[in-house]
């Protein structure tokens, strides 16, 4: 179900902890705010954040480790499953493929979609506080070139925060909206060159019931959905 830490993409794994906890690091350094609720015992806030850094995390580890659905069979006369695709990157098909991500260097797929959808709403969550705390840290300073100095090192992670905050907000949102029409990124990117789709009208997807139901399914109902029963209107019973 999982795969090991240590294997491919462990130096993309690595960089993305080092980075998350070098900026929770400066952060906690460079904030007046934040040293001053340490020291006079105010750790809520603190802590608070800190368990949500972690949280990330442990959601990224598990994301990125996670089976997304491999279909494994040595049987290659066997028929692939509606919505499954063969990963190039992972030399793997996977159900109801997504994409590959190669940030957390893994299929998104029909087992840890819902997963990689709560990772981008908690890292969200996590970037926007990281600026807020930037931006009451910034220090008053006479003069640009004395403020530079003073803020500096809070002034790069702060942008770096924004514009990582604008990348998880475009990709979560942009999830959403998928997951609201019961699409995925594949389907949604490549229709015309998908067997099932190509014949669909442009607004036609015979996998879409209707919003409430698509999210609906897609975070609370577990298991394997046989996409033919959906495709043909036979019934969408879980197996």
């Amino acid at each position: 179900m999982f795969k090991s830490v240590f294997g491919s993409g462990f130096l993309v794994r690595t960089a993305h902890v080092v980075l998350t906890w070098v900026i929770t690091l400066i952060l906690f350094l460079h904030d007046p705010e934040l040293r001053k609720q340490e020291e006079t015992g105010r750790l809520v806030q603190p802590l608070l954040f800190v368990l949500l850094v972690l949280l990330s995390v442990l959601l990224y580890f598990a994301v990125s480790l996670m089976d997304p659905g491999f279909i494994l069979s040595d049987d290659h006369d066997l028929q692939q499953p509606m919505r499954s695709k063969h990963c190039q990157t992972c030399q793997h098909c996977v159900r109801r493929y997504d994409h590959h991500c190669p940030w957390i260097e893994n299929c998104v797929g029909e087992r840890n979609h819902r997963w990689f959808v709560l990772y981008l709403a908690i890292q969200l969550l996590v970037l926007l506080w990281a600026l807020h705390i930037a931006w009451t840290g910034f220090r008053y300073a006479p003069g640009w070139q004395l403020w530079l100095r003073s803020n500096g090192m809070l002034l790069t992670v702060g942008v770096l925060v924004a514009l990582l905050s604008l990348i998880v907000l475009l990709l979560l949102g942009s999830h959403i909206y998928l997951v609201s029409l019961n699409t995925t990124t594949w389907e949604f990117m490549a229709r015309h060159r998908i067997s099932y789709l190509k014949h669909c009208g442009a607004d036609e997807n015979p996998f879409d019931r209707g919003t409430f139901n698509n999210l609906w399914c897609f975070f609370c109902v577990w298991g394997t959905v046989v996409w033919e029963q959906v495709y043909f209107r036979v019934g969408s019973d879980q197996v």
